[in-house]
């Protein structure tokens, strides 16, 4: 890989950083030392820094002449897992840990803006978007809504996500949807309590919401076009306390995840008119509440073929996905997509035994692509900044 022969010189650096960030992982709006951390080694660069959007968030900027700007962001939070592995760098934080290699997309941002700030060789301005909360609780979206893109005006915004599976160091992307729509509902069924011996003197929601759970999944395979995709998937049931006694109420919860928009606005619709029927056949009623998470992440054609340029630059064509198959998990870079065009693409972690998945107790980034990560965002820099 023709990895940038300054950045192949910061390796051991951005390892440092991240297995530091990996031992203190911090979750949502709670990445102050991590958020330090990023703040004290951009000041130290030479690069402008301002702090306290969505909280813990911090932006580096760096101007270098009059022209275009650029946005790169990297996330920052860790998950609420208790980590397994036993390596050195472990985590010190009972119940918390880096399982997504936010720790990893932190430090070869951190490369990145080390390399720049040497070398100046683009004309223009950048922003070093570091972010807080990706999981789950929409770092993005508060960071836009406390004037990110007005403080800090960006005329095109790329990230990067490792993923374990594929080939160290390879890159896909595509153009469009990349990844889904991320949403999330609760249900909770009223019935009338009783005896379980004599389930005729009452309504027995637990029935109810398990003709609920079936019928959802009638919406992606009797509803939609079956070239579509969508996931209703419910995670939760609770209800009851012992076996001789039908409760007076269950709580679901779940999940929801497609592709395009205009699907997205008919899910939740068609989700009521289904918990509503299936509640008004058996004389139950129900409390239903939707709750918009993430949009789906898609990625701007023109965008989308310069990173697949730089990719193969960094990477060699053999080893870009340009057509990559869309992935059903949700990502908040999608709300930096809805403001800004764009590209979000996939680094491969590695492939093969011992690979795990994001979110996993065993999951550790891959320091190979820390080099690769930082390379592919100067390269950016400098192909679309050009002096």
């Amino acid at each position: 890989m023709p990895i940038i022969n300054r950045v192949a010189d910061l390796h051991d650096q951005m390892i440092e950083w991240r297995h530091d960030i990996h031992a203190h992982p911090e979750l949502a709006f709670e990445e102050q030392r991590t958020s330090d951390i990023v703040a004290r080694e951009l000041e130290s660069f030479g690069i402008e820094v301002h702090r306290g959007l969505a909280k813990t968030g911090v932006v580096g900027v760096l101007k270098t002449g009059d022209g275009p700007s650029i946005g790169l962001r990297a996330d920052m939070d860790a998950l609420p897992i208790h980590e397994n592995n036993q390596f050195d760098h472990r985590s010190l934080h009972e119940g918390k840990m880096h399982a997504c290699g936010h720790d990893g997309h932190t430090s070869m941002l951190l490369g990145a803006a080390k390399y720049l700030a040497e070398t100046r060789r683009f004309k223009g301005t950048v922003n070093f978007i570091f972010q807080p909360a990706e999981e789950g609780e929409g770092g993005a979206r508060v960071m836009i809504e406390e004037g990110l893109f007005e403080k800090f005006p960006c005329q095109s915004v790329y990230g990067v996500h490792n993923m374990p599976g594929k080939d160290t160091g390879s890159f896909s992307l595509r153009p469009g949807p990349l990844m889904a729509a991320y949403d999330t509902f609760q249900v909770t069924v009223r019935g009338r309590g009783t005896h379980a011996a004599m389930p005729h003197h009452g309504i027995d929601p637990i029935v109810v919401a398990s003709h609920m759970v079936t019928a959802l999944q009638s919406i992606t395979s009797r509803n939609l076009n079956p070239i579509e995709s969508a996931v209703v998937s419910v995670t939760q049931f609770h209800g009851g306390s012992t076996n001789n006694v039908i409760p007076d109420r269950v709580f679901l919860e779940g999940t929801t995840r497609c592709f395009k928009p205009e699907i997205r606005e008919w899910m939740e619709p068609a989700m009521r008119r289904i918990i509503d029927g299936v509640a008004q056949a058996f004389g139950a009623e129900i409390e239903f509440d939707y709750l918009y998470r993430y949009p789906p992440t898609i990625n701007h054609p023109a965008e989308t073929s310069i990173a697949a340029k730089i990719a193969a630059e960094v990477a060699g064509e053999s080893r870009v996905d340009t057509d990559t198959d869309p992935v059903m998990g949700g990502e908040d870079f999608a709300f930096m997509l809805e403001k800004v065009p764009g590209c979000y693409l996939f680094i491969g972690n590695g492939a093969g035994e011992g690979v795990c998945m994001v979110h996993n107790p065993d999951y550790d980034f891959n320091d190979e692509i820390l080099p690769v990560g930082a390379t592919y965002f100067s390269r950016l820099v400098e192909s679309v900044l050009p002096t």
